[in-house]
């Protein structure tokens, strides 16, 4: 028979912790659970059968002094490996711990997700919502007990509340006992015997609600907000999930969006632009006056603080603003077309040649200019 200090990987004046930790190491190298193979099976008793030898100090003063180790494979040592073994794995001698606790039919509820389409209207301030959303609420019958109104769950005959239950198998390696799920009460400890009719027993039922939602200004498409608490409701009227909604902002025919500015455009007649003018624009919010200076060119900015949108976390709303784009007319009668030549004269324009190039701020708004 191999030597159990060798067959535990320890020198033989080991400490008793010593070897309990080599043994646990090798239990949970080769526990059959963990490693089928037949070798693996037949080190694990050895590991078991020296364990149960040198962890008692009786049996290791005889088994040093060359008596028999005594208790064998079958004798009642073998038990007190297994409990060893038992704490390794499930944190308890044979079903206790976590695998001794039944289980509770209250369970948090899912999480919910739901999809919003905004204008950008509804950006600049924020907007409120109410949505329609399909998801479990508590059942009003039976208010989350899962019971018929009058009735409540009672104590499992079988696992007597424990949701579990033991059973005790005799093996080559001594008296094992295993614990596992009451296959009665699922688990739980107890039973329904009338479940409630309304939600089948599950606390909670299917069905159309209404969320309200203050939308914050500044949200833009892909963002999602978290609504904590607002998702469906548990089993067994268990803590709700939590709701997200994820925003999509439609496009706008005028503005565009860049962070927390609006940008448009503005077409300005030629004669507008070289005498300069005043105009009224529609913004989001309400009208807004414009001023032309004379000479204004095609791609100059003109800003106008405040009027954009109201940033997710913060208050000073960004600014709107327009690109001058200068329409030069391309159907003229003979009169007009006279008069053009006039001015051309009296101004004495240059011939078309090339200038600096110039990379302003709104370069983004005059490549749209090009690709429209």
């Amino acid at each position: 028979m191999a030597d159990h200090y060798e067959v535990l990987g320890v020198a033989r004046d080991a400490s008793p912790d010593e070897i309990k930790k080599a043994y646990r190491r090798l239990a949970r190298e080769l526990h059959p659970d963990v490693n089928p193979g037949e070798d693996a099976s037949e080190r694990f008793k050895l590991v078991t059968h020296a364990y149960d030898v040198l962890s008692d100090p009786e049996q290791r003063q005889r088994y040093d002094m060359g008596g028999d180790s005594a208790g064998g494979f079958g004798g009642a040592a073998g038990f007190g490996g297994f409990s060893d073994i038992f704490e390794t794995f499930f944190g308890g001698g044979g079903g206790g711990g976590r695998a001794g606790r039944p289980r509770s039919r209250r369970e948090r509820g899912q999480d919910a997700l739901v999809r919003v389409t905004l204008e950008l209207g509804d950006v600049v301030f924020g907007v409120h919502r109410d949505i329609e959303v399909d998801t479990a609420v508590l059942c009003d019958t039976c208010q989350g007990s899962c019971c018929q109104p009058g009735t409540q769950p009672v104590t499992c005959d079988v696992c007597h509340g424990a949701g579990n239950v033991q059973r005790t198998v005799r093996s080559l390696l001594g008296n094992v006992v295993t614990s596992q799920p009451c296959n009665v009460c699922q688990g739980y400890g107890t039973t329904i015997p009338y479940p409630c009719t309304t939600c089948q027993g599950q606390g909670r039922v299917r069905a159309r609600r209404t969320v309200s939602l203050d939308i914050p200004a500044g949200v833009e498409t892909g963002l999602r907000l978290q609504l904590p608490g607002s998702g469906e409701v548990g089993p067994a009227g268990g803590p709700n999930g939590d709701l997200y909604l994820e925003v999509t902002v439609n496009p706008h025919d005028v503005f565009s969006r860049e962070g927390d500015d609006l940008l448009a455009t503005l077409e300005v007649s030629m004669p507008d632009a070289v005498l300069g003018t005043s105009t009224t624009i529609e913004s989001l919010d309400g009208p807004v006056e414009l001023e032309l200076r004379p000479g204004v060119q095609s791609g100059d900015v003109l800003t106008i603080k405040g009027r954009g949108i109201t940033p997710l976390r913060g208050s000073n709303r960004g600014d709107l603003r327009v690109g001058v784009h200068v329409v030069t007319p391309t159907r003229l009668d003979a009169k007009e077309r006279a008069l053009i030549e006039e001015l051309k004269k009296r101004t004495k324009s240059p011939a078309p040649q090339l200038a600096q190039f110039h990379q302003g701020m709104f370069a983004k708004l005059r490549d749209r200019f090009r690709n429209s």
